[in-house]
């Protein structure tokens, strides 16, 4: 099992963390959950209040815990998502799940979420989640994480070119596409490649803008692609090297460690298949 890949951070900056759940009450025992940890700032706003995206720019959280359900809809949380990357683009958002279905996964990562999380874990995972994504890792359990993975192998390739041939990416972007994709978050990168964390984030934005991409986990999935000829027809040769690279890429992530599972449920269950 794939373990957090844990950066160096200078601890006495706290995390700021903003629970927004769908009602007023859970997002505050979140808030004051969280409170016992002394790296985090916490506070609370219900999702679904109108003042929920001024709270959001106001306070610029590090980072945004934010349900998947909210007023009735079980996805409408990724819409919100979408939003609070033009309001705050700094902010990283966890999305918050009862459930995680494979459609539900993908759509949560594709609306620029940077970790989904289990209501069925502990309060001690979710620190270790919001340390994690703070950090610039991706954060998904291994189930959610074969989901994604399985959905990056089936993608359409990204165009790697212009109208006139010419790459689309510098030397230098495709120097931080390769950071991002093994992994390294903005601190690591700029130091890996002598910049300043500033110029990386100015790097990912152009990156997004030339792609037409929103979310690091899509940059990974520009990676996998340029490995393969732009216009060549999949060989399994090439499918097994895109596969490869995907596994490789998945020890990179950082990976929520499965609950243990009491001796009950440890008993093989014959006629179950997990999805």
């Amino acid at each position: 099992m794939s373990q957090p890949l844990v950066s160096s951070q200078d601890n006495s900056q706290k995390i700021k963390v903003l629970a927004a759940d769908s009602t007023r009450m859970s997002s505050q025992l979140l808030a004051d959950a969280l409170a016992q940890e002394s790296q985090f700032e916490t506070s609370s706003i219900e999702a679904s209040s109108s003042a929920f995206f001024d709270a959001v720019a106001e306070r610029r959280p590090h980072v945004l815990l934010l349900s998947s359900a909210l007023n009735g809809s079980a996805n409408a949380g990724f819409e919100i998502t979408r939003r609070v990357r033009t309001v705050s683009a700094e902010t990283k958002v966890i999305i918050l799940m009862d459930a995680a279905n494979p459609g539900a996964v993908i759509e949560a990562f594709r609306s620029g979420a940077q970790g989904i999380f289990s209501r069925s874990e502990s309060s001690k995972a979710l620190a270790k989640c919001i340390r994690s994504v703070h950090q610039g890792q991706v954060w998904a359990n291994s189930a959610e994480l074969h989901c994604l993975l399985q959905a990056l192998r089936e993608a359409p390739q990204l165009r790697m070119i212009d109208s006139r041939g010419d790459a689309i990416l510098s030397k230098r972007e495709h120097d931080v596409v390769q950071c991002v994709a093994e992994g390294l978050s903005n601190r690591e990168i700029a130091k890996k490649l002598q910049l300043t964390e500033h110029t990386v984030k100015n790097y990912l934005f152009r990156i997004f803008d030339k792609l037409g991409i929103s979310s690091r986990v899509e940059v990974v999935l520009y990676a996998f692609s340029s490995h393969e000829p732009s216009g060549q027809p999949h060989s399994p040769g090439a499918s097994n090297k895109r596969q490869a690279s995907a596994d490789r890429a998945a020890k990179s992530a950082a990976v929520a460690p499965e609950p243990r599972k009491s001796a009950e449920a440890a008993k093989p269950a014959a006629r179950r298949v997990r999805i």
